[in-house]
């Protein structure tokens, strides 16, 4: 039998626990410098027609969960846009290629989503690419750890706070004239925003930040047949833990405090973003899925 995410598991042996790479993995992080690789689902995916024809924009495309979320939503039947760093080129071209077999469209729109005007730009140009736009995904994050508040320089809480949060905004306020009614806006959160690590001071900052602006925004756009949700992971093995977003003697035991005992892979993540784009969860509004590894979330 084929392996895919239908096939019944142990979770907690579904995936092994990844090992510490030897090698510091160069900040942004790339799914092509990654040791051991993460798995995004290109050999278990399985699609069913659940996005059929529809048109999604993911940022931080081209690797981790936006990988997977990607693959993902091709593989259900949607055309896909990516953004992605010029620098995760070599990640981006795998997405297109896994996004093209799957017999959809794929769009790449490389840049830096702290200009303001690219966050503009790549909206209207995912648009006239795409035929339109129903589906987005707000997945690109920055995540870099400091030891302690008075050594965490201006600039990094002010780029995390522009990728992570003015990003989001500045994308989804450009998006939101071009969604009709029974489309849907996904955020990526993070377990940080309940269990905030003290060396994760900026991340988690705007990771509540998220949150808030999910549920905010959910309740401001229901009238008008716009859903907004957002996916909440746990310790999960993509390029952003060991290009910096964690210490190195850390990652040894990456995802061991969960109580499955193990971190997750980005191909764990993508059945609930399918979820919360697909027409299946009509009545869910405002929400928080928790993928975590049974870490507590409120």
């Amino acid at each position: 039998m084929t392996r895919s995410q239908y096939t019944f598991e142990n979770p907690v042996t579904r995936y092994p626990q990844v090992e510490a790479p030897e090698k510091h993995v160069p900040e942004p992080g790339t799914d092509t410098d990654l040791e051991p690789h993460a798995d995004h689902g290109e050999e278990t995916y399985r699609g069913s027609a659940r996005l059929l024809n529809r048109k999604a924009l993911i940022t931080g495309g081209d690797s981790g969960i936006g990988a997977a979320v990607a693959i993902a939503f091709a593989r259900e039947g949607a055309d896909v846009a990516i953004t992605y760093l010029p620098d995760e080129e070599d990640d981006a071209q795998h997405v297109r290629t896994q996004i093209e077999t799957a017999g959809r469209k794929a769009v790449l729109l490389p840049g830096d989503l702290t200009d303001r005007d690219f966050c503009t730009q790549l909206v209207n140009k995912a648009v006239r690419e795409l035929g339109g736009l129903d589906i987005l995904v707000n997945n690109a994050g920055k995540q870099l750890f400091c030891e302690s508040i008075e050594d965490l320089p201006d600039e990094q809480f002010e780029q995390t706070l522009n990728t992570n949060v003015l990003a989001m905004f500045r994308i989804t306020k450009a998006a939101i004239p071009y969604l009709e009614p029974g489309s849907t806006i996904i955020n990526t959160t993070s377990v940080q925003a309940y269990q905030p690590s003290p060396l994760l001071l900026d991340y988690a900052t705007t990771k509540a930040a998220i949150n808030a602006f999910t549920k905010a925004l959910a309740s401001q756009l229901a009238s008008r047949g716009i859903r907004v949700n957002a996916v909440a992971p746990g310790p999960i093995w993509t390029p952003l833990q060991p290009s910096g977003g964690q210490p190195h003697e850390k990652l040894a035991h990456f995802g061991t405090q969960t109580p499955i005992g193990r971190s997750g892979q980005p191909a764990e993540l993508a059945p609930a973003y399918v979820f919360l784009a697909s027409a299946e969860s009509s009545y869910v509004l405002g929400a928080t899925i928790a993928v975590t590894g049974g870490m507590p979330t409120p």
